[in-house]
This record gives C-alpha cells, structure tokens and sequence, in this order.
C-alpha cells in the first residue's frame, strides 16, 4: 500500500487549487461571453429548443421554424390621433454632482439632474419626447418601465432601436392610456447607467380621481453609484402637509435591492401597486411593506391632528410629513401581505380564465451566473405566442437572492403564490417580486404584439444573464444585440 509523502500530498493540493481556480476563471469568463455576444438577432431565436408550453392539453415545441416575418418591430408606431400632445426633451450627459452629504459623485444625468425630470401628463395625452446624447459614449436609450406602447417605442437597445451615440437623438412618442405611478431609465447597459443616474419619474394622471385628496408626493428610491438616495438627497425630505390632509404617496423604488418602508404616526392604505389600483384597499396601521426593484406603491394616508408622520425605508432615507412632534419609535411592526388584502372584484374574476399557453420559468444561480431554466441571457429559447392567446407563466425563484421578475410592454395578473390563491384584491403587475423558494402563476394576455425583454431587476442580475425574451409570431427586428454593434441592453 502506497503511503503519500508530505510533497505528494502539497501536489494534490495544489493541482486541486490550480482546478478549482480555473474552473472559476472559465465560469467567470463564459459570463462574460452571456453579457457580450458578439451578434444576436432577438427576434430570431426561435429555433431553439428547450422551451416547451403546453397548449390544449399538449405539449408542444414553441419554435417558428420556417415562420415568414410579416411586421417589423420598428414599423410598429401609434398612429395619428387628435388627442392633445405633450412634449419633453431629455438630453443624457456626464456631470459633476456634489451630494447634499458633501460628498461628489461623477454622473450620468438627465437635464443634468438625476434623478432626471419629473414627466407628469394626463390620462389619454400623447406624450413625445425627444432623447439627445451629448457624451455618453456607450450610447444611451429610455426604457418606459410599466407603460403600454408600441414595439418600437419601448428603449431597449438592440431590439427596438439603436442606441443613441453622442451627438444623436430619437424621439418616442406613445399615448399615455393607462393612469399610475410609473419611472424611465436607460436600457443600454442599464445595470452600469441607472446607477449612474440615468432614471426619473413618470406620472400619468386619471382623468377623474377614484379616491379623494388634496396633496401628491412623489418618492423615488435609488443608488447613484451606491449612495442611498430620496429624490436626489441623502438626508431626510421635509414634505409640508397640514393637519388632517389626506395625501398621496407615490412610491418608486428604483433602485436593485428590496427595500421594507414602515410608516409612523398615520394610518394608510395602500391604494395602487405598479399603477393599478387595488379594490377596497383596508386601513393599515404599525404594518411594513417591502417594495421590489422597479416596483411602485401608491399610498392613501391621513395626516395627524398633532405632529408628523415619517415614512422611513431600512436603508436609512427618510421623508417626514407635516410639523410639529416626531410620534414615538415603534418597532413592532406586522409584514404587509398583499395577497389577501383589500377584497375580490366581482368585476375581475379568476376562477374561470382559459389558458392556451403554459410556462414554467425557473430563476436561479449558478457561481457568476444567474440563469432561467438553466440557461442565460440570449441561450435561452423565448417564450413564442400568437396575438390573443392566454398565457400562464410559473414563476419559481430557486435561489440567488430575490428576483423581481419584470415584463416589458405587458401587465399580468397574479393568480397565486405558493400553489394558495389570492384571496384578496385582485392584483395587476408588471414587476412581480420573488423571494428565494417561493413560486407564481402569472396571467398574462397576449395583446401587444412585439418583442418584448423578461427580465430581473435587480439589474445587476440581469447584467449576469437572467434575462430572455417574450416573442410574437412573425415579429421582425433590423437591430442586433452584441458588441459588434455596441447594442448591450443588459450589460
């Protein structure tokens, strides 16, 4: 029997550190082939396999093979209407900004502020806005976040349009159909530019308030290259509201990570999430809510007789509501749990949808990567549907942090979480957030037709491959994806 020396068992050692290094080195760098592929057509991946519905009762391929083109993302424009236009321009930059904590950041700014400047239209208004780079060499896009529009209107760089280069300029335009809280910010190499403060509010409001109210604030949560900030300050916002006024808190959050907000010293109702209202939202007190990346919530709340509210988030940001007494700290806060809040609308039944399509999307983490279904980034096959067809989509977040699953161009309809159904409100998003083990099923209504990106956002996920596309049948692009063209929209 052979006995190791002390030097054969130092080889060992070192030939297993020497393996293990090179099999991080070659995860690492194959990550890098996910983020930069050299050319990728989006609209033509249909040939590949792996991803199976189930339609009627059968499974079947989703693949085109052989399927003609017959429209063009980019020919997909709203047409000429009469409805009143309201116009913005946007010029992307790099700045010097010296935080309100004294700090000084270089940025990259719309207009010059970031976050940049508050849109604010009317319910049924056209909106137009003109985007110009002035030095942002990587090129620069506006991704609409939440908001219904046509294919080649929706900002992602290297499937509805080429990123904007310096000395550039393109101009979206889209009708503003659906009343809520939403935000912009650009969708090339989006995990690098919304971190530098490309990003800014967007605000489409009804036409006729469902709920009564006197005062709006908008909040926008975000991390200007990992600086905390609320609406641009890293200190506490000092918002003037009087006694007993009911306001309107707007909440984006904007930034990567889950944030949990508490409210102190008023009663709330949460009254929108992602821009679709809630029925019969109830009255909230000493309760916390966590809001995703990308998510909004729209809170109802009733000032004080005497002293302040506080609406504070675990990252430290701060917006104090009135004058007077701060209440007293608290922290025997109860978890929001919005699936069995507010009541079922009769008006929005789910016991009885009919599904065409079914899909299961399993979110998960391998080393560098974070994948879908195993696969990332522009290896895996896209989920292929027909305008009209009725879609469901499992949603299992199998570990690598918590992934907010947003859907460009579409909304969908929570059905259930954890195989228990909703037994509340029925609630509408277009950024779902999952936390590690649980699982979704989603409805989702094929009614626009186009190209449109799936994706986690957190975007550094995102940047690290967990990202994939939702195509229409016979859906064309003349854009690529890839470094020979400079378009990264995940990166």
């Amino acid at each position: 029997m052979r006995r190791w020396t002390w030097k054969g068992k130092t080889g060992i050692a070192s030939l297993a550190v020497v393996v293990l290094l090179g099999s991080v080195v070659l995860t690492y760098f194959w990550q890098m082939r996910m983020q930069k592929p050299f050319e990728v057509n989006m609209a033509a991946m249909q040939h590949m396999s792996g991803m199976n519905g189930h339609e009627h009762g059968t499974m079947h391929n989703a693949t085109t093979i052989g399927l003609q083109p017959t429209q063009s993302c980019e020919a997909m424009t709203e047409k000429a209407g009469n409805e009143p236009v309201r116009e913005y321009e946007l010029t992307a930059a790099q700045h010097e900004k010296k935080l309100d904590n004294g700090q000084t950041e270089q940025v990259w700014a719309f207009n010059g502020i970031t976050p940049g400047p508050e849109i604010r239209v009317t319910e049924g208004e056209r909106v137009r806005i003109v985007l110009k780079n002035t030095d942002i060499k990587e090129g620069v896009t506006i991704h609409w976040h939440g908001i219904i529009l046509p294919c080649s209107q929706d900002g992602v760089a290297g499937v509805t349009q080429e990123a904007v280069k310096p000395g550039e300029q393109f101009t979206y335009e889209f009708i503003a159909d659906h009343p809520g809280t939403y935000w912009y910010h650009s969708h090339q190499a989006s995990s690098v530019q919304v971190e530098k403060g490309l990003l800014g509010k967007l605000i489409i409001e009804p036409l006729k308030k469902r709920l009564e109210y006197k005062q709006e604030e908008a909040l926008l949560i975000q991390q200007l290259n990992g600086t905390w900030l609320m609406n641009g300050s890293t200190k506490s916002l000092n918002i003037q509201a009087g006694p007993g006024k009911a306001v309107r808190l707007r909440m984006i959050n904007a930034a990567n990570e889950t944030e949990t907000i508490s409210v102190n010293g008023a009663a709330y109702r949460i009254i929108a999430m992602d821009g679709h209202d809630l029925h019969e939202p109830g009255l909230l007190e000493n309760v916390q809510f966590q809001i995703a990346a990308g998510q909004r919530y729209d809170l109802l709340l009733r000032m004080p007789q005497e002293g302040k509210a506080i609406v504070e988030t675990d990252s430290g940001l701060r917006a104090v509501l009135g004058a007077g007494s701060d209440p007293k700290p608290r922290s025997d806060y109860s978890l929001f749990d919005w699936t069995n809040y507010g009541a079922p609308d009769p008006l929005a039944p789910v016991g009885n949808l009919i599904i065409d399509k079914s899909y299961t999307l399993e979110l998960g983490q391998k080393l560098f990567v974070k994948s879908i279904n195993g696969k990332s980034f522009h290896e895996i096959p896209p989920i292929v549907v027909k305008e009209g067809q009725r879609v469901k989509l499992t949603i299992i977040n199998n570990g690598g942090g918590d992934h907010p699953f947003h859907l460009h161009g579409h909304v969908f309809q929570v059905l259930s979480r954890n195989g228990h159904p909703l037994t509340g409100s029925s609630v509408i998003l277009d950024t779902l957030a999952t936390q590690e083990g649980e699982s979704y099923e989603v409805y989702v209504m094929a009614d626009n037709p186009g190209l449109w990106m799936m994706h986690c956002h957190n975007l550094r996920h995102s940047s690290m491959g967990m990202s994939m596309m939702l195509n229409y049948e016979g859906i064309s692009t003349p854009y690529r994806v890839g470094t020979k063209s400079g378009n990264l929209p995940d990166l």
